[in-house]
């Protein structure tokens, strides 16, 4: 995909209420159905895909497809 555009409208995913400098995922939307994410503590590492693919991985993130591999009270990941 092209260039990052400099005008993007970043979007901190960050827990409410948290004032502390992360680091956090940020994402954008942008133009030709481009969304763009990067994080906190690397802001010049862009990852770039299509609105198609995010709203899939939204989709699967919605309906639990990635459950087994997050940590729940640091007991390890979900099997």
């Amino acid at each position: 995909m092209s260039e990052t555009p400099d005008d993007l409208d970043w979007i901190r995913a960050a827990p409410e209420g948290e004032k502390g400098p992360g680091p956090w995922i940020e994402i954008a939307f942008g133009p030709d159905d481009a969304v763009y994410l990067r994080e906190t503590s690397d802001p010049d590492n862009v990852v770039t895909t299509t609105q198609k693919k995010w709203d899939a991985f939204v989709l699967g993130v919605q309906a639990g497809e990635f459950d087994h591999f997050a940590e729940l009270d640091g007991q390890g990941p979900v099997t």
